[in-house]
């Protein structure tokens, strides 16, 4: 796990500045604390900071060149098979010379090329150079674990695991993406292949690119199939699933460095914890976070899964000042980043990698067994959808004659709002029920200036919906969240947050043989009826504890509601109505005010709303209004942590 940068001048043959490969190292320097590597040859440089996990000796450093002078990789992430591609490689003839699942990488694109992605289990991105062919080949993993953003200008292409990396080319202008922020105000992030930064873009997960020739080509080398079906019947695909499982935890437990593993008392980390442990590695080190307002607390579930396998338990209750906090946060994710999620998860990461390297998570089981909750609205949608016509517009031109204020947290204003986008297909129903800021709230809080009215925010789910090959509208529905919503927010939380700390996270549910299972599986085995996740809860119930099966999803959230009501509250009236974002020419100035002053009084909930426009406008006032002081990172204190180990 490390941070990768690079620059290939092949338009112009300017010799690369190793000064400047050095700075952009710099500016990611969090991501690899256990070293620094630059390669410079002409046109070409490469740099490298490394989070030492596999083979810690200097034979593994980067970049890594090859016998010959052929090829040279810089890679972030890990190849949890590597030692099955390193057999069949050396029973090919090849030479290793480190234990490193690096070299085995490189060793396998130099002996099948692209066609060689297809054997890998594991999170990556990676650039390797060909110096015979001048050509640059850039890959990412199946889902978008580890991102890896890149940009052309007239000399040739650029490549970094952050956009801020860029900020240190002499010639990179900081300037807005309108398109990417229009996204951004809609889903809470960017998704790929755009950025915030224009001019800068991200290569989307399952993707590869060859730079030749000064031409860019970007082509997909795998996407989450739901058909054809499979046939087990349901205890032989519990048991099946409960072997890949065990498996993808295997894999992913391989380290030279102590491990552990997040415990947050839902059911997918609290299976992984289960797993490690009888996967007999001894005492698995286990880490929860909790808040002192006790409806956001969930360590108590935790615990009991920690008790069950007699883990090494480490406890913490954060009392965050929260704006402390932002500046890390807005620095760190170095895009607008909406999921208040992030704060825990931050914090989380700075603790476990006091104990720990490497930690084990939960992430993606929802996206594959259908835990989210919306899925359960989307099912109920399908039979609203079977009522007569005439019915639907009845009901819909009655919603809508309805004076109910958008957000409001009635019951009645609820089922109005329902019935509302009952009226469109359920492709944009499911779109509108992923959005912060819904399609009217945008018309009514941005200038019509800003927004676009030739493009539909909905197409980036509308154009996932089109990709999928599932038959059940549910099913197509999870395709769509691992196509948008899990790259785009859940796995950048976690990557950014994580690596902050120089922390590895390893998600065997990300595993894509694992996901390719969970895909063929009929729906009913995973939303049963209105049971979600039902087969995995199925094959949990000889791991963890009953009562953490049944109750109901909580997620991993923070109290945002309260804070911008309390200590929040003069931090966004001061940013959001500051000279700056009025000029920004996004927002109407004095409908953010009501919308602030409505949420101030209690009258309705915009806490999504406020924090979505909040942190663009930090977003702003970091990268964009600041750049001549983004040499280093901004410092952030207030942390109060109390352990309760």
């Amino acid at each position: 796990m490390c941070g990768i940068v690079g620059r290939v001048n092949l338009e112009s043959g300017a010799p690369v500045d190793a000064s400047v490969v050095r700075a952009m190292c710099r500016l990611i320097a969090h991501r690899g604390p256990d070293g620094e590597g630059v390669l410079v040859r002409g046109a070409v440089g490469l740099g490298h900071l490394r989070l030492a996990i596999i083979d810690l000796s200097e034979a593994a450093a980067q970049p890594m060149v090859t016998d010959d002078g052929r090829y040279a990789i810089v890679f972030n992430g890990e190849i949890y098979n590597f030692e099955e591609i390193r057999r069949d490689l050396e029973a090919d003839g090849v030479v290793f010379r480190s234990h490193s699942d690096t070299e085995v990488l490189l060793a396998n694109y130099r002996a099948h090329g692209p066609a060689g992605l297809s054997r890998l289990r594991g999170m990556f991105a990676f650039a390797i150079w060909d110096a015979v062919e001048r050509s640059l080949f850039l890959a990412r993993d199946r889902v978008g674990k580890k991102p890896l953003f890149y940009r052309r200008d007239r000399d040739g292409l650029a490549f970094a695991s952050e956009p801020k990396a860029f900020l240190a080319e002499p010639d990179f202008e900081a300037a807005p993406n309108a398109d990417a922020l229009r996204l951004y105000l809609a889903y809470g992030y960017v998704p790929s292949p755009l950025s915030a930064f224009e001019g800068v873009h991200k290569l989307p997960p399952g993707h590869y690119a060859l730079y030749k020739d000064g031409q860019l080509t970007v082509e997909r080398y795998w996407r989450l199939r739901h058909s054809p079906k499979s046939a087990l019947s349901e205890a032989d695909a519990r048991e099946r699933l409960l072997e890949l499982l065990r498996e993808a935890v295997r894999l992913r437990m391989i380290s030279d460095v102590p491990l552990g593993a997040f415990l947050s008392g839902g059911v997918d980390s609290s299976v992984v914890v289960a797993l490690m442990a009888q996967a007999g590695a001894g005492r698995v080190k286990t880490f929860s976070i909790g808040f002192g307002e006790k409806e956001f607390d969930e360590l108590r579930y935790a615990r009991q899964v920690a008790e069950q396998y007699g883990t090494d338990h480490h406890e913490f209750v954060v009392r965050p000042d929260a704006v402390s906090i932002l500046p890390k946060l807005t620095w760190h994710y170095g895009e607008p980043f909406a999921d208040s999620s992030a704060i825990p998860t931050y914090y989380l990461s700075e603790l476990t990698r006091a104990h720990v390297t490497v930690a084990l998570t939960g992430d993606a089981g929802d996206e594959s067994f259908a835990g989210y909750t919306r899925y359960i609205p989307a099912r109920r949608a399908e039979l609203y959808g079977r009522l007569p016509r005439t019915i639907r517009r009845g009901l819909a031109t009655l919603a809508r004659s309805a004076p109910t204020p958008a957000l409001s947290a009635s019951r009645a204003a609820k089922a109005i709002r329902w019935t509302q986008v009952m009226a469109g297909t359920p492709q944009h129903r499911y779109a509108e029920s992923m959005m912060c800021l819904d399609s009217a709230l945008r018309r009514r809080l941005c200038r019509p200036e800003f927004l676009d009215d030739a493009v539909d925010q909905a197409d980036l789910v509308l154009s996932a919906y089109r990709d999928s090959d599932a038959d059940d509208f549910t099913d197509a529905s999870m395709f769509v969240d691992v196509e948008t919503y899990l790259p785009g927010d859940i796995l950048v939380k976690v990557d950014i947050a994580s690596m902050a700390h120089g922390l590895e996270a390893r998600a065997p549910f990300l595993d894509h043989e694992v996901m390719e299972f969970a895909a063929a599986l009929p729906i009913d085995l995973k939303l049963h009826g209105m049971e979600k996740k039902y087969l995995l809860r199925k094959a949990a119930r000889s791991l963890v504890p009953a009562d953490l099966l049944d109750r109901p999803k909580k997620g991993f959230s923070v109290p945002l509601a309260s804070w911008l009501r309390g200590e929040l509250r003069d931090m966004a009236f001061d940013v959001l109505l500051s000279r700056a974002a009025s000029t920004r020419g996004i927002f109407t100035r004095s409908r953010v005010e009501a919308l602030l002053n409505d949420h101030a009084a209690g009258l309705y909930e915009w806490h999504v709303q406020i924090w979505t426009m909040l942190m663009l406008e930090l977003w702003f006032e970091t990268f964009i209004d600041a750049r001549s002081s983004l040499a280093t990172r901004p410092r952030a204190e207030g942390v109060t942590v109390q352990s309760l180990r």
